[in-house]
């Protein structure tokens, strides 16, 4: 599967439209993580936890927007975005949608 950010493939003819692909996740933090991100906030730095917690999130959305794709039928996503948005309190949800082709 081509992904990418923009709305064309070098080298490469779109010949079909599918539709928007899109794949999500919603992740929570644990109070494990939010104990030692706390004690880091007060000296600084960045809090590899959230990093990582957030990596594997992009990662899952990611993953599951190419399985979206599939399912259309698709040969590339253009037009990659990714967005984040809180639902609750500690809670967020990684979105991954793009545009779902097919190539000639």
């Amino acid at each position: 599967m081509i992904v990418t950010t923009t709305d064309f493939i070098p080298g490469r003819e779109i010949d079909q439209i599918l539709g928007v692909a899109r794949g999500s996740t919603v992740r929570a933090r644990n109070i494990g993580r939010d104990i030692f991100a706390g004690f880091k906030n007060l000296v600084g730095g960045e809090i590899d936890e959230y990093t990582k917690l957030q990596a594997h999130a992009r990662e899952e959305a990611l993953h599951r927007l190419n399985q979206d794709a599939e399912r259309l039928g698709a040969d590339a996503i253009i037009n990659l975005r990714l967005t984040t948005a809180m639902i609750m309190q500690g809670t967020a949800e990684i979105l991954a949608y793009g545009t779902a082709v097919k190539l000639k």
